[in-house]
């Protein structure tokens, strides 16, 4: 028995540490594939600290509950029960073998038992929690639903076994010790122990044997299996994770959310103004993605996290962050053997490797080399254009990774190359881009009609808006108002830019708007990737900002859409505009709590909050709403299921807001309907884009009878302004505030 369990022990070992290795090779040559990036090397120890940080703390997967405990239990357990391991080599030869130095030390003993123990629990219930979420149950519900099933309960169950394994070790070893009574030493394998204390001495030696063996040949027929599956993420996470969370994006440890990473070809920032002859505008190949790119791809460990929270997904949508993730991954180690022998075509779709070079790869990498990145599944594409264009960069995918993969950035750079090589986007969304370029806002408006809301406000409430340089010098604006287009053209929109300027003249803030000088600041046209239009765009503002707030004493801005907030504060500093940027709620939080602005006037019913995309995950904006909310009597606030970090998008980021909606629910219906399952008489938000795609669904429920008629849908500073204000006389002919 003995010799039996030595020899297969170890030729199991020597063969799974080769494959194992191998693989690891391997993928490291597929990563490198990618194109250069030098911006993940820098500060190393904040990137070890952060590490530690998400994997000792395990920060995204505790907001799971109990998954994220039991997960916890078993990352620990992976790395830290190794020397149980070596203890099984040990007992292949000496059944009585103990480790040196720690072997017989009680706190290791008791660290093995409550970590065994609860390393099998914990690998217990994710199984149990995976087999109550099977898609074949849960449908498109199941964050599971597309994941490669055997590969997860293949890892599964060999966790369990060796959990189970280490146990009966444990136990065989105390009765072949002749412990008679409780020994903390087998503090939870006590029981083990009682069970096998009258079996004869040969027969616990064997049993020694065998187990040590198990143990060891499921460990390494485990590293077998994924010797020969280097693409299998679930298990290569384990180790992969760890350099994907130290080459994150940002420095300080932050998700990839906010900015849109610059565009760079062959690893360095595109000049547009003179870009290089061999200049590569965005990803039409898996290796144009840089090498971070591909690590994202082969650290994917398919849980479903990011499917889960996609609103298009949600919506019937073809759009899984996951499956996305999953196919580029496929892709790349496909094609990679083609790569790694020098192949890859130039702009012109020219073979740039010799027959000599390719005479020895596979055809199989060979036919995957030739499929389109993006195309139909006529065109045999590895991402349908339905996909690629049904996101709304919302970041919930980004958010909720527990590897730190980087989602919407590898959207967006797909999303440049068609739409600004290949021309190939929505048809609705020309409509858009060309009127930003004539007219400098979506609609295609005058420019003149920018200050159509200060000619109202003026009638409406006699109070004049400046213009900064014409109206007030700099050095006595206290924030410049970037009103943005919305704000300053969309019916709905203005009233929130109303009342927010109202709010601001009552407060005694002195403030100032560019006026007719301002224009878009490019959101839309980045995110759908149209990155050179963004440039036009953003140079243009940063010149007419810096020379409006030149002689301010800080360049402060405020602005109302969280769109304008985010690209004015986090990606105009990559076109040297560096300003102080803050959310309107922001400002007027900080005006009540000086006392500035006292509420006091009742605004009578149930309110619910909705949180855009881009002030709450992409800025982690999420409590001045909510305490202006709150300082505002009369108002029962009720957060819908999905909120703050885990809130649903309205639909419109990303572009989509000038796209239609043909696949599945609309994505504005279905956050609307879980708004109206509390029964409120007021749906609130922060965001022009929102408050437009909100007011759209409340007002087709109301057409359908399935919203109350007296349901409004208002921005946080209307209400604000209408407790601020003095309650006018009683009018029972006045009609409600209409949203």
């Amino acid at each position: 028995m003995q010799l039996a369990a030595i020899v297969i022990s170890l030729v199991t070992t020597v063969i799974g540490t080769a494959l194992a290795a191998r693989a690891a090779a391997y993928i490291y040559k597929v990563v490198r594939t990618g194109s250069a990036d030098s911006t993940r090397f820098g500060a190393p120890a904040q990137r070890v600290k952060t590490v530690a940080v998400e994997f000792l703390g395990h920060t995204r997967m505790n907001r799971w509950g109990v998954v994220g405990v039991a997960h916890w239990f078993v990352a620990v357990g992976f790395f830290s029960l190794v020397l149980t391991l070596v203890n099984a080599f040990g007992q292949l030869f000496d059944a009585e073998f103990v480790l040196p130095v720690i072997g017989d030390w009680l706190p290791w003993n008791i660290f093995v038992e409550l970590i065994g123990t609860l390393t099998t629990l914990g690998i217990a219930t994710l199984i149990v929690i995976r087999l109550l979420s099977l898609p074949s149950r849960a449908g498109r519900k199941s964050r599971f639903a597309g994941s490669i099933a055997w590969q997860a309960f293949y890892v599964e169950y060999t966790i369990l076994g060796i959990g189970l394994c280490i146990m009966m070790l444990r136990g065989l070893e105390g009765a072949l010790e002749g412990v008679d009574s409780y020994d903390p030493t087998y503090l939870i394998s006590y029981p083990i122990v009682v069970a096998f204390s009258g079996v004869a001495h040969g027969t616990l030696v064997n049993l020694i044997y065998v187990f040590a063996m198990l143990k060891i040949c499921i460990s390494f027929a485990w590293a077998i299996t994924i010797g020969i599956n280097p693409s299998m993420g679930v298990a290569w996470h384990r180790f992969l994770a760890f350099f994907n969370i130290y080459f994150k994006r940002a420095e300080d440890g932050s998700t990839a959310l906010g900015a849109l990473r610059p565009m760079t070809s062959n690893g360095e920032a595109i000049d547009f103004e003179d870009p290089a002859d061999d200049a590569v505008f965005g990803v039409s190949q898996v290796e144009h993605f840089s090498w971070k790119g591909i690590l994202d791809f082969s650290t994917c460990t398919e849980c479903g996290r990011c499917q889960s929270q996609c609103p298009a997904w949600n919506t019937g949508k073809p759009l899984s962050p996951k499956l996305l993730i999953m196919s580029l991954r496929e892709h790349a180690f496909a094609k990679a053997p083609y790569l790694l022998a020098g192949g890859g075509k130039d702009m012109e779709g020219e073979e740039k490797a010799t027959s000599e070079q390719l005479k020895d790869v596979p055809a199989a990498a060979l036919a995957e080399a030739e499929r389109p990145l993006i195309g139909t599944a006529e065109e045999n594409g590895v991402i349908d254009p339905d996909v690629l264009w049904s996101c709304t960069t919302c970041g919930a995918c980004v958010e909720q990774c527990p590897v730190d993969i980087e989602h919407v950035d590898h959207i967006v750079d797909m999303r440049r190359y068609q739409v600004m090589i290949e021309s190939n986007f929505p048809t609705e969304a020309g409509t858009m881009l060309k009127n930003l370029e004539n007219k400098g806002n979506p609609w295609g408006l005058a420019t003149k009609a920018r200050l159509d809301w200060v000619k109202e406000l003026k009638k409406e409430t006699g109070i004049e808006v400046p213009v900064i340089g014409e109206d007030i010098d700099p050095a006595e604006v206290e924030y410049l108002y970037w009103v943005g287009c919305a704000g300053a053209l969309e019916d709905r929109a203005k009233k929130t830019t109303k009342a927010f300027a109202e709010l601001l003249h009552t407060a005694g803030v002195k403030f100032a708007i560019l006026g007719k000088e301002e224009t878009c600041t490019g959101d839309s046209p980045r995110r759908l990737g149209n990155e050179f239009l963004f440039q036009m765009l953003g140079a243009q503002n940063v010149e007419t900002l810096n020379a409006a707030l030149e002689d301010a004493p800080t360049k402060r801005i405020v602005a109302t859409c969280p769109h304008c907030f985010n690209t004015i504060a986090n990606e105009y500093p990559q076109l040297g505009g560096h300003f102080e940027v803050i959310h309107h709620t922001q400002l007027l939080q900080h005006l009540i709590d000086e006392g500035k602005l006292l509420p006091v006037n009742p605004v009578e019913g149930l309110i619910t909050y909705h949180d855009p995309c881009y002030l709450g995950r992409h800025n982690k904006v999420y409590t001045p709403p909510r305490e202006i909310i709150e300082k505002v009597p009369g108002l029962r606030n009720e957060e819908m299921h999905r909120h703050k970090e885990r809130g649903f998008c309205c639909g419109a980021g990303g572009a989509r807001m000038w796209m239609e909606e043909r696949i599945g629910k609309r994505i504005n219906t279905e956050r609307v309907d879980e708004a109206l399952s509390l029964n409120p008489d007021i749906v609130s938000t922060a965001c022009p884009f929102c408050l437009v795609m909100l007011s759209d669904s409340v007002n087709g429920k109301k057409n359908e009878g399935a919203a109350k008629e007296h349901l409004k849908v208002v921005d946080v500073a209307q209400l604000l302004l209408e407790s601020v204000k003095a309650a006018p006389a009683a009018d029972p002919e006045q009609e409600p505030v209409d949203a």
